[in-house]
């Protein structure tokens, strides 16, 4: 048998030659957690097994009709054969313009927009124009895996700063305050947040601004599930509510989640013109433009009503109390209901040290494990947003889908001992 210290040692030899030969930098980056939850239930699933999956964060419903129709026209036109912009189509720039004033009350020009691959390009983007190797990054925790691998890829440093369900899963100015050094550059701000869906209220966004202000610190504010909020909370935009903080403020947003366009891949920056520029150069030599096709699409979106973005919200409602309702209801979980976004983030602390089935439950990962190799559920567990502790269940699938899934959750952790 080979020992724990050879399995170790051949291990770190692994890892080693795996250094050699790609470099520190690619290296260093974890796998998207989210994504391979996804791509491991839906392994299960195509090899038969009736997994039932709440990792993914996107919408189940198909992208409106209108929008396709605007990408099939699209494809006839011989202007979107040919290379674009690398920084967007100008009419999707003045798209994005008129919908942000519409949407947000933020008046912006065209050309403080740039168009990207998806949100996750103007994530990394965004970090790569305003941080330098060894600037901080104030990070709220939990916060979405793809955070600190950007700003890791473009040599930022995450400092972590969590705040826990007593919080409401919501920062405080104090806490940031006793995290910021000189070498703070840039605070990550996302309301609605995944993976907690927490909101946070518009005193609370200008408090924070104001805080940011004040000490010179950029706010990247990530808005994109803005139109994804209940009982009549309000999405306040960053910029709207201390104007003064514009030219120190980059918003991130596209139209992935509103208008279930995520294999689409069209998000944007709003930023000051020099950041813009800096990171327009750099998307030139990345991608050049985003395809033309999603483009014309991402048009129609944002220029057309949102009466399918209101139905789908109904949807959502509905099935964050139901999963919310039912998850609750299992001793040891805690599930605060979530005022935005798609997810539900209960705290499973309460479990912890338990035994399931013969097997201790040392960690939210380890309870993610059972579930999916006992329940055949897979959820994503806390440690890959932050500190362990915590589970994420996407509400975004069908009703009876959603039901049936938490039910073999119930089922299973009512034999925890």
């Amino acid at each position: 048998m080979t020992s724990v210290s050879a399995q170790t040692t051949s291990q770190t030899a692994a890892r080693t030659e795996a250094r050699r030969r790609v470099s520190a930098r690619v290296a260093g980056i974890a796998e998207s957690a989210t994504l391979a939850v996804d791509a491991k239930a839906k392994a299960l699933k195509a090899a038969g097994r009736p997994v039932i999956g709440f990792g993914a964060g996107e919408p189940d419903f198909p992208t409106p009709q209108a929008i396709v129709e605007a990408a099939v026209a699209a494809c006839t036109d011989p202007a979107n054969h040919r290379y674009t912009p690398a920084g967007g189509l100008p009419a999707l720039k003045e798209a994005i313009a008129a919908k942000t004033l519409r949407d947000s009350g933020y008046e912006v020009s065209p050309g403080q927009v740039l168009v990207t691959n998806g949100g996750k390009q103007a994530v990394y983007e965004a970090f790569a124009a305003i941080l330098d190797p060894g600037d901080e990054l104030l990070l709220p925790a939990p916060y979405w895996t793809t955070y600190p691998e950007a700003a890791r890829l473009a040599g930022g440093v995450s400092v972590e700063v969590f705040a826990g369900i007593e919080q409401g899963y919501k920062v405080t100015v104090d806490q940031l305050e006793a995290a910021r050094t000189p070498r703070t550059k840039a605070l990550l701000f996302n309301s609605p947040s995944n993976p907690t869906g927490a909101v946070y209220s518009p005193e609370e966004v200008r408090a924070i601004g104001r805080w940011a202000l004040e000490h010179g610190v950029w706010v990247v504010t990530d808005e994109i599930y803005e139109h994804l909020v209940y009982d009549g909370v309000r999405a306040a935009s960053m910029p709207v509510e201390v104007p003064e903080l514009a030219d120190t403020c980059i918003v991130l947003n596209g139209v992935a989640k509103t208008y279930a366009m995520t294999g689409w891949r069209v998000g944007w920056m709003i930023a000051p013109a020099d950041v813009v520029e800096g990171a327009g150069n750099l998307q030139s030599h990345l991608s050049s433009n985003v395809a033309n096709v999603s483009q014309r699409a991402a048009v129609q979106a944002l220029t057309g009503d949102l009466s399918a973005v209101a139905q789908m919200r109904e949807a959502f409602d509905r099935r964050r109390r139901t999963m919310v309702q039912m998850l609750d209801a299992i001793d040891g979980v805690d599930c605060p209901l979530p005022q935005g976004a798609f997810y539900a983030y209960p705290s499973v602390q309460g479990l912890i040290g338990k035994t399931l089935r013969g097997k201790e439950i040392t960690s939210s990962a380890a309870l993610a494990e059972i579930i999916l190799t006992e329940a055949e559920v897979a959820v994503v567990p806390g440690e890959a947003f932050g500190p362990s502790g915590f589970l994420r269940l996407s509400y975004a699938l069908a009703d009876a889908d959603l039901v049936a899934g938490v039910e073999r959750i119930q089922t299973l952790l009512a034999e925890v001992r």
